[in-house]
């Protein structure tokens, strides 16, 4: 937690920036497989006496440095997640890149809840995720998560460590009083 935020969470105050994190470092494993691939597929460029001709060659080349990238860069992206909650949105970004990236307005969020365990079997995997029934989420490990409903009936879904206190922070900003008007003559 930031010096700002621990000064007004003593204060009881909410903290006018939620930001939390979460890490899935079993991703490096498949990361570090996709750069094997992508190994291999140099060393048969360069270093293979293929007998059978051009073609084979360069679809094996091809082939494993495709699916070598594939792997690392989808795995790269989904690493880690981290989740930014202000007065007017909540923005979700994805890997040492910051994509895939999404940011929802608090204007067309409904509530927020905790969810205690969201599991990556339950989304089909990790990654972002889309199920008809269940709205979009983004997974990168098993654990706590926050739940966003939103206006529109859908729902996303995002693992993330302190998820209470993103909800808390989302609930704060969301009963925050409406801005004065001002009369309108008659």
């Amino acid at each position: 937690m930031r010096k700002e935020s621990r000064q007004d969470a003593t204060r009881g105050l909410r903290p006018a920036v939620w930001t939390g994190r979460a890490t899935n470092r079993f991703q490096w494993i498949a990361a570090a497989a996709g750069a094997a691939f992508m190994a291999l597929g140099i060393t048969l460029a360069v270093e293979s006496p293929w007998t059978s001709g051009i073609t084979a060659l360069v679809m094996a080349v091809f082939g494993c440095v495709a699916v070598g990238l594939l792997v690392l860069f989808g795995t790269l992206a989904f690493v880690h997640v981290e989740v930014r909650v202000d007065d007017r949105a909540m923005e979700v970004r994805c890997g040492h890149m910051g994509l895939p990236r999404r940011t929802i307005p608090l204007t067309e969020v409904v509530d927020a809840d905790y969810a205690p365990r969201v599991t990556p079997r339950h989304w089909g995997g990790w990654g972002y995720r889309w199920r008809p029934d269940g709205g979009t989420a983004v997974v990168v490990r098993r654990g706590e998560g926050l739940v966003v409903r939103l206006a529109d009936g859908r729902s996303f879904t995002v693992t993330v460590d302190g998820a209470e206190g993103a909800v808390a922070s989302i609930r704060g900003h969301l009963r925050r009083p409406a801005p004065p008007q001002t009369p309108t003559g008659a």
